[in-house]
């Protein structure tokens, strides 16, 4: 199976809230290609749906900072925030989504909140 199969069977396993399930998918595929994006991503929400919000806002962050124009990330990283009361460091992040791409509709909805 190659690295999209299995993140498509991860992907649809953590929708399913089947995170233990999910968990391990992604972490071989990390094993496989230590740098994919999607999985690192993926990894940090199953932190954060399974109470480990230390770890989803620090995973979450890196990815933020490393990859400052993917918008998923940082709507994200941002919408953690939220949920956790960190009202001004989400918002800051929803407006810079905003600045990259002014019709980004889930942050214009979210901007309301700020």
């Amino acid at each position: 199976m190659d690295i999209e199969a299995i993140y498509n069977q991860a992907f649809q396993l953590r929708c399913d809230g089947r995170y233990s399930e999910a968990l391990p998918l992604f972490q071989r595929i990390l094993q496989l290609d230590p740098a994919h994006v999607g999985a690192r991503h993926q990894i940090g929400l199953i932190e954060g749906f399974t109470g480990d919000f230390d770890a989803s806002l620090a995973t979450l962050q890196t990815l933020s900072q490393q990859y400052p124009n993917n918008l998923d990330v940082l709507y994200d990283f941002a919408m953690t925030q939220m949920m956790l009361g960190m009202f001004d460091e989400a918002c800051a992040n929803i407006r810079k989504i905003l600045s990259i791409n002014p019709s980004h509709q889930k942050a214009l909805e979210q901007s309301s909140y700020c």
